[in-house]
């Protein structure tokens, strides 16, 4: 009975609808960082390649201990409202307050300037930790079949592309708009991140008051001494699909991010107008949407890692092709960013692996940590988006480029090559682990049924 209540385990359209707000609020808030932080830092701030690339690596040093600790501190929260709604419900004002910040041009010089960039670009990360961590994690939570996960995946990275194709319409003319000017201002990037961080909140919060944490599954390490973060860190190091996707996660995340950060210096000094920009994230987010909505079907006919081996296949060729390209036929260039934004859902096919590598992690090594585990994406995440921040930035200096001027032909080259090459061979890298990822829809229903079956065991 036990087994066949697990089979037919069914999708809430509900669930799957409030489940997707919470993305919803996470895009409004890490968009703007991850699209315009670094030509913000660049142009408007004032800072050098070198300060903000030092910014990066400051900040991801600090993830690096922050991230385990609050994966840490979620697993072992148990409140009224559950294990992670509750970082849901009271985390976001403080994002939103960071968010502000960190798009704030402070009236200070020197190394004051560079101080005061790094708090607020800490802050806004560790409470992002707090939100997206937990967010994450909840899934496992609210859903115990594989593929009704992914179905709520799916949902939420529907909630990612929407929001991502809003933004990526109206960011860039709103900045511009608030800028009073045909170039980004300082005025036009704070006041539109104010009108990102205050839409947010009620994203989070019905989210949280929705998704209600009805899946209860005994943890190993309840029955035993609580265990450390190190020694929770060694276990779960051990978890080889974990590892893999993490990887895939991490590279991933540095070609996509990192792109999408520079594809602002592209459109502005390769292409020639900072009004290219929306059209091209218009492009990228709507294909983005469709390609969304296709992973419930494409993950179950060809399973989640043959899916995503396919999608990334797609994406470094159309990586090549817009670097061939000239960049004055702007009619190619919008149709292979509507290819582009297809295989950029392959993104949310590693976070639906990622559930299953939980299970398999429960079954094969006696380790269920939902938060830590969920604290390695988002380390993963966060340290690619600052690798390619800092790399990319110092690469984009190297090429010869001179803020708000005109490029020499050779530094447009340059800027054309680290914006479309370098993220097609970070994707190529990222493909190469998953032939060795073993998890399929076969192997989770057998994985899922032993749980089952154990904690059945012991409640008996």
């Amino acid at each position: 009975m036990e087994n066949q209540v697990k089979v037919q385990e069914k999708t809430s359209m509900k669930t799957a609808v409030f489940y997707s707000f919470g993305e919803v609020g996470s895009q409004l808030s890490w968009a703007m960082i991850n699209s315009y932080l670094t030509i913000f830092y660049t142009d408007a701030v004032g800072l050098t390649a070198t300060a903000v690339s030092l910014i990066m690596l400051i900040a991801r040093v600090w993830d690096a201990i922050n991230d385990p600790m609050m994966g840490m501190i979620a697993d072992r929260t148990n409140t009224r409202w559950g294990k992670f709604r509750p970082y849901l419900m009271f985390a976001p004002p403080f994002l939103a307050v960071f968010n502000v910040l960190t798009f704030t041009v402070f009236p200070v010089t020197g190394m004051a300037k560079v101080l005061l960039c790094l708090v607020c670009y800490i802050g806004a990360g560790m409470s992002y930790t707090a939100v997206c961590i937990t967010y994450g994690a909840i899934v496992n939570r609210i859903a115990r079949d594989s593929q009704v996960r992914m179905n709520y995946t799916s949902a939420r990275a529907v909630g990612s592309s929407v929001t991502q194709f809003v933004i990526g319409a109206v960011a860039m003319p709103l900045i511009l708009y608030f800028s009073g000017s045909d170039m980004p201002q300082a005025r036009g990037y704070f006041i539109t991140a104010i009108i990102c961080s205050v839409a947010m909140l009620p994203f989070f919060w019905l989210c949280a008051y929705n998704c209600k944490e009805t899946v209860v599954v005994e943890t190993p390490q309840q029955s035993g001494p609580k265990r450390s973060i190190l020694q929770s860190l060694k276990l779960m190091s051990k978890n080889k699909m974990l590892l893999i996707t993490v990887f895939c996660v991490f590279i991933g995340a540095a070609s996509t991010m990192g792109r999408m950060s520079l594809l602002s210096y592209y459109a502005i000094y390769v292409v020639g107008s900072a009004a290219v920009i929306a059209p091209l994230f218009s492009a990228m987010n709507i294909f983005n949407f469709i390609g969304c909505l296709l992973l419930p079907m494409a993950t179950k006919i060809f399973g989640k890692r043959n899916w995503l081996i396919i999608l990334n296949v797609v994406q470094i060729v159309a990586f090549v092709l817009m670097f061939l390209v000239p960049a004055n036929n702007m009619v190619f260039l919008i149709a292979v960013s509507c290819i582009i934004g297809i295989t950029n859902s392959a993104a949310n096919v590693c976070t639906g692996m990622l559930s299953d590598c939980i299970e398999y992690g429960d079954w094969k090594y006696g380790i269920r940590e939902e938060g830590l585990t969920y604290a390695y994406m988002s380390f993963g995440v966060k340290l690619a988006t600052a690798v390619t921040g800092s790399v990319g930035v110092l690469l984009i200096a190297a090429t010869g480029f001179v803020p708000n001027a005109e490029q020499a032909e050779a530094t447009k080259m340059g800027i054309n090559a680290v914006v479309n090459l370098l993220p097609a061979a970070l994707v190529f890298i990222s493909m190469i682990p998953l032939f060795f990822y073993k998890l399929n829809k076969k192997t989770m229903d057998k994985i899922v049924a032993e749980l089952d079956a154990r904690n059945a065991a012991k409640a008996e």
